[in-house]
């Protein structure tokens, strides 16, 4: 049973942020303002995920390309409920005792996708530390769902760290996503207060061992910037990803959730930007998203057929 009151109250939704300091929460910067959420087709994307009773990662992080997304009718489901057993600084997304897995989800995220026609689909997920594998089995039925009703969907899923969960990942790849999404999030230096639950090089490793069980997916994994890293950090972290065979890097601005969440360092110019996408595919990564609203799902069909083409010319050239 879900409580809807419990989640939009700040104060239950982040219980354990109630004794920090506020943060006062910047005015941001001409090149990171949106225009609110209000086409027919955004309403009619929120109407489809209320009658399938679905949670959007797209709502529960205050994602700001909300209203582009939607009016496209793409959407971001989070699978296993909107209460996470993580308290990460910069995450708006609710921290408690999560609900009991709904055996119909994985049906109703194959009937959204069908029901929209998605060429491809992302699927991402609380941290459910309370489960025996983290919730592996329920990546799998509705990878599996989607799969039976939209045979020709692509589907990029965006998993927790699956920390001591034995097995876990094993069962995800199996089922063959194309793409398979782990975000690093920040640097390894501030891990400890931005992402205290993770660590750093578990999660490398997770994405190293994706490649190691099926060398031709896709990976890809992000950070945010603004928090207080510095570009060698971020480099480092480049460094760190292709040591990993990742694929596609996505780097975006953090922004602030609520005066309890992680301050914002600084605003990231567009032209600091610009420079990080130059060096990551001086790196080699297949593919680069680098701008203030890049988020992990944000053009994640157009990007993903990107990056299919990129692989391509890649192996025809070093075929010559």
């Amino acid at each position: 049973m879900k409580d809807p009151d419990r989640l939009k109250d700040p104060a239950r939704r982040h219980p354990e942020k109630a004794h920090r300091p506020d943060n006062p929460i910047q005015r941001k910067p001409d090149w990171i303002r949106v225009k609110a959420p209000v086409s027919p087709a955004y309403n009619e994307t929120r109407k489809l995920m209320r009658e399938l009773d679905l949670t959007t990662v797209c709502e529960e992080a205050g994602c700001p390309n909300i209203g582009e997304c939607w009016a496209k009718k793409h959407a971001t489901v989070m699978i296993m409920g909107a209460i996470c057993t993580r308290a990460c600084a910069f995450c708006n997304v609710a921290t408690g005792r999560p609900f009991a897995l709904d055996p119909l989800e994985p049906e109703h995220v194959a009937t959204m996708v069908a029901h929209t026609g998605l060429q491809h689909v992302v699927i991402t997920s609380v941290d459910r530390d309370d489960l025996e594998d983290g919730g592996a089995a329920h990546f799998v039925r509705t990878i599996e769902a989607v799969r039976r009703e939209s045979p020709d969907t692509t589907i990029e899923i965006l998993t927790p760290d699956f920390m001591r969960k034995p097995g876990a990942l094993e069962k995800v790849v199996a089922a063959r996503p194309d793409v398979f999404n782990h975000n690093l999030e920040t640097v390894p230096r501030l891990y400890p207060a931005i992402r205290p639950g993770a660590r750093y090089f578990h999660s490398l490793r997770l994405l190293a061992r994706v490649k190691e069980l099926d060398p031709g997916m896709f990976t890809k994994s992000g950070i945010m910037v603004g928090l207080g890293e510095d570009k060698g950090e971020v480099g480092q972290v480049m460094d760190d990803m292709r040591s990993a065979e990742i694929d596609f890097i996505t780097i975006g601005q953090y922004l602030q959730p609520t005066a309890k969440h992680a301050a914002i360092d600084r605003f990231v110019t567009p032209e600091e930007f610009g420079a990080y996408e130059k060096s990551a595919y001086a790196k080699g990564f297949l593919m680069v998203s680098a701008s203030p609203l890049t988020r992990s799902s944000h053009h994640a069909g157009e990007d993903f057929a990107r990056l299919r083409a990129a692989r391509q010319a890649r192996l025809a050239a070093a075929a010559e």
